[in-house]
């Protein structure tokens, strides 16, 4: 039981105790980024559930890969709080509130919708190459995901959860979550699955620059502080 202990505590410690410290400070004003997040998943769902709000929801948070390009970058920001129709909307509010709110505390907010957008566009630019490749192609997808409306924040969530267990060198959760997801793929094959290995190694390269670029850092502190003193008069 210790020795379970000691590892729980060695892959979860640093960030439970980054997120207590957090939220015992300024409790839910730690997170507004994350509960305005949450509020506007949930308007945006109650809207495209009425007549009059499905078609202002679709021309403004709505991704296809056969979309013009410049549409679908324009609508990608507003498609990552945008549910999933055949989904429950509970998971997506779910997803928002557990895991943006984490990485609002470690990482702020700004780094946080940073990442989630870097992952949610690596998904929406993947389809686009996975249908050119065509459905014979390791990496491609039949031409009929280019209608397949793609929303929600599950590529967002996959690459936050990944980001922060490499942050917090929590390498074995982060290494859970790309299983899992490698295994969504070899189960069931689809847009989504795919979407969401390119989120990973999208995010995967966000932590290649960070760790190169903190290195940097290190060493421009450190040969600052290694020179000789000065010469006095």
């Amino acid at each position: 039981m210790n020795r379970l202990v000691r590892r729980v505590r060695a892959e979860w410690g640093p960030l439970y105790v980054t997120v207590r410290r957090g939220l015992a400070a300024r409790r839910w004003r730690a997170v507004p980024m994350t509960l305005g997040a949450v509020c506007l998943t949930a308007g945006l769902q109650f809207a495209q559930n009425q007549s009059w709000g499905y078609r202002p929801v679709q021309d403004t948070g709505a991704v296809r890969a056969g979309d013009p390009l410049p549409l679908a970058l324009l609508r990608t920001p507003l498609s990552l709080f945008v549910p999933a129709l055949d989904l429950p909307v509970w998971g997506a509010l779910a997803q928002i509130l557990l895991v943006f709110g984490i990485a609002e505390i470690c990482l702020g907010w700004w780094r946080t919708l940073v990442i989630a957008y870097v992952a949610t566009l690596a998904g929406t630019l993947y389809a686009r190459v996975g249908i050119a490749l065509g459905p014979h192609h390791p990496l491609g997808l039949p031409g009929t995901d280019a209608q397949v409306v793609d929303t929600g924040p599950s590529a967002a969530v996959v690459g936050l959860a990944v980001f922060l267990g490499w942050r917090y060198r929590a390498y074995g959760t982060a290494g859970v979550v790309i299983a899992a997801m490698v295994a969504e793929v070899l189960v069931k094959d689809n847009l989504a699955g795919k979407e969401h290995l390119a989120a990973i190694a999208a995010v995967l390269v966000l932590c290649c620059v960070s760790a190169a670029r903190h290195r940097w850092s290190g060493r421009e502190r450190a040969g600052s502080g290694s020179g000789l003193p000065p010469i006095h008069s």
